[in-house]
Parts: structure tokens; C-alpha cells; sequence
């Protein structure tokens, strides 16, 4: 299968995803969405893959949404339902552990897809950037849903609503990083990772990783819905549409409330 957005390749027993927009910071777009999909589909029923990975290309894991699809006629709950619900479903039920290797900036659903994955190995230079929140939006793509289970509730409304970066520290901290790796060793520490979990024997990994998802409550359809409700109402606000004008046009919004 030919991808344009990302670059997948299966070398030693792991899928390696690479999301390739290096020029915007791997901002998703339709066709990465639908990419990754595909390849998460093809790493599960490969015989060959016992991990998949996924990282970014250039200097970012990936800075979220590419904002400049988006406007004031954009739906945004049929935004979420036609585009990441279905990524984030496919990364949800892969049976095969998922890693994400943190090589930079990982920004509003580029940070959700990371805390969907069962592993998040961070660079010591990585932050963790909730975002939506600076463009009048509520954190979508299952973020709430992942940072509520693995921070905590306190953790998770400070991060939504204040936005502050987090670096790998904090992360790890946080129990947001299963692992943070030094600038000069990155790449040899994320493959000796990598290849340790692909090492392990796949059936228990397989079962283990079952019953951790269904000893979660509620289901994650069913918040991905109450979340794509949310998402509508906040995209039609006032303050959605100077937020994003003020990220287009490079200022601080100035919000009212409305």
C-alpha cells in the first residue's frame, strides 16, 4: 500500500509509523488520518509485526490539527466522527502494543494519539502541548479520555484548561512518559526499546493488553460521542473564531466569553 503522509515500513518484528509533513510540524490533515488508519489496520493482521510504532519526521511528533483547513463553516463533531474517531478507534482496538516515540512537540490531537498509544517514550527535549484550549476549543481525539485514566482528574483539568507545555520530565513525573531518553542517545534508546517489547511473547502481551482496555469505564465510543457533542457546541462560539483567527494571524486572542 502507497502512503503519501506518512511513511510506513516493517523492519524487525515492528511497523514503524512515521507521520511525514515535516515542513508543518506534522500537522494532521484528512489523508494522514486516513493513512494512519490503513496502517494501523495492516501492522494488526501482519504476521510479521509484533509492535507498532509511531513517531514524527523532522523536529516534531506532531503539532495537531493543521489549522488552516479549518474555518467558520467547519462542523466540528462531524469533524471529529468523520476523521479521528475512526483513527483513534483503529489505534484503540489494534491488538499488538503501540509505542510512541516522542522526538519533539506533541500538540492538541498529535498528543491524543500519543496518549492512545500503550507507551510513550519521550526525547528529554519533548514537551507535551494541550493547545486546543488557546484556539476556544475543548481537548478532543480522546484526549480527555486518555489524560483523565492516566493523571488523574486534577492532572487533566489543569493541563485542558491552562495549556501549559510539559516537558519529558514532568511527563515522566506524571506517568504521562513510560520512559524519557537523553538527546544524544534518542534513536539507540527508542530501537532498544522498541525491540525489548517486540522481544516479549506476543500472545500474553496480546491478553494483557485486552484486559487492561476492558477494565476501562465508560467505553470509548461513547465518550468519543459526548465529546464530538462538546466539540460542535464549543466550535460555534465566538471565542472558537477569534481564537482561530488569532493563531492564523499570529496574536493573543482576545477572548469574551461569548
Amino acid at each position: 500500500m502507497t502512503y503519501e503522509a506518512i511513511h510506513y515500513v516493517e523492519k524487525d518484528g515492528a511497523a514503524w509509523i512515521t507521520l511525514d509533513r515535516p515542513e508543518a510540524f506534522n500537522a494532521m490533515t484528512p489523508a494522514m488520518n486516513k493513512e494512519i488508519k490503513q496502517a494501523v489496520k495492516q501492522a494488526d493482521t501482519s504476521e510479521a509485526v509484533r509492535v507498532l510504532v509511531f513517531t514524527g519526521s523532522g523536529r516534531s511528533f506532531c503539532a495537531g490539527e493543521d489549522l488552516e483547513g479549518v474555518n467558520e463553516h467547519t462542523d466540528h463533531g462531524e469533524f471529529l466522527r468523520s476523521r479521528y474517531h475512526p483513527m483513534l478507534s483503529a489505534v484503540e482496538a489494534c491488538g499488538k502494543p503501540t509505542v510512541a516515540l516522542i522526538n519533539g512537540v506533541a500538540a492538541g490531537a498529535g498528543m491524543s494519539l500519543a496518549l492512545a498509544c500503550d507507551f510513550r517514550l519521550m526525547n528529554e527535549k519533548a514537551k507535551f502541548v494541550s493547545a486546543f484550549i488557546d484556539v476556544g476549543l475543548v481537548p478532543d481525539s480522546g484526549f480527555l479520555y486518555y489524560l483523565t485514566r492516566i493523571a488523574g482528574e486534577a492532572a487533566a483539568l489543569e493541563m485542558a484548561v491552562f495549556s501549559r507545555p510539559m516537558d519529558a520530565a514532568l511527563a515522566l513525573e506524571k506517568g504521562l512518559a513510560t520512559r524519557t531518553a537523553a538527546a544524544d542517545s534518542w534513536e539507540e534508546e527508542a530501537f532498544r526499546f522498541v525491540q525489548e517489547l517486540a522481544a516479549k511473547p506476543t500472545t500474553a502481551v496480546r491478553m494483557i493488553k485486552r484486559l487492561v482496555r476492558q477494565a476501562r469505564r465508560p467505553e470509548m465510543e461513547a465518550f468519543l460521542e459526548r465529546e464530538a457533542q462538546a466539540q460542535r457546541i464549543a466550535g460555534k462560539s465566538a471565542d472558537h473564531q477569534e481564537g482561530l483567527a488569532a493563531f492564523k494571524e499570529k496574536r493573543t486572542p482576545a477572548f469574551t466569553g461569548s
